[in-house]
């Protein structure tokens, strides 16, 4: 369970290694698909991460983080709370749930840009697969894969357009993806912010449980 401790290193030096920007003991994901930065140990890294964040950009850490380089920003966030699920989950009635690929992309982004728009980039539904639900021809629901290894499967991007709230969407979307990851051998895993008491919640609710409360930091390079 270690992986877990250090989630963007452990996804970027395995599921992911095809596309990790590297230096050293650090690693991060290309601008494109998200702002995550991973190191393997705490310490210095400051020539690794001037080689891989450019001036004015900010990256985001979780469970390890360097020491900031002289004229670096490094802000610290609230834990998140780090869940998993290890036991099936009810699927409720609800509307057909659809792989989305390239031809929703615009769909997606524009959901995300509404209710998600800190972290989801261009090309992030490739890191993983993606699922959602129309209503009406709108994309009402939806929710992805991101870090990933070979025991473990992030599930993340869980939002539901503010006109479809309250019916059951993304519980509906989150059993799916929970229990074909399940079959598939890897144990689930959700990172939310204890402030999202709504969310927290409903995972609670339904079966997930706190692994650990997960430092979260950002850091920014002087422009």
């Amino acid at each position: 369970m270690l992986e877990l401790d250090n989630p963007f290193w452990s996804s970027l030096a395995t599921r992911h290694r095809s596309i990790a920007l590297r230096a050293g003991d650090a690693a991060r994901y290309p601008p494109a698909y998200a702002p995550f930065l991973g190191v393997e140990h705490s310490g210095r890294a400051d020539a690794a991460l001037e080689h891989l964040v450019e001036p004015g950009e900010s990256v985001y850490l979780l469970g390890m983080a360097p020491d900031a380089p002289a004229g670096w920003t490094q802000e610290t966030f609230s834990p998140l709370a780090q869940m998993t699920c290890d036991e099936r989950i009810e699927v409720i009635d609800g509307p057909e749930a659809i792989a989305l690929s390239s031809v929703h992309r615009d769909d997606v982004l524009a959901l995300t840009a509404r209710v998600y728009p800190h972290y989801f980039r261009p090309r992030t539904m490739e890191l993983g697969r993606y699922f959602g639900i129309y209503r009406d021809g709108r994309l009402a629901a939806m929710i992805g894969e991101r870090l990933g290894t070979d025991t473990h499967q992030e599930i993340s991007a869980i939002c539901t357009d503010p006109a479809h709230t309250g019916r059951g969407y993304a519980r509906r979307l989150l059993a799916l993806l929970t229990n074909d990851n399940l079959e598939r051998g890897r144990t689930p895993v959700l990172h939310v912010s204890r402030a999202n008491a709504r969310a927290l919640a409903l995972y609670e609710r339904i079966g997930y449980r706190v692994r650990r409360e997960i430092g979260f930091w950002s850091l920014t390079r002087p422009g």
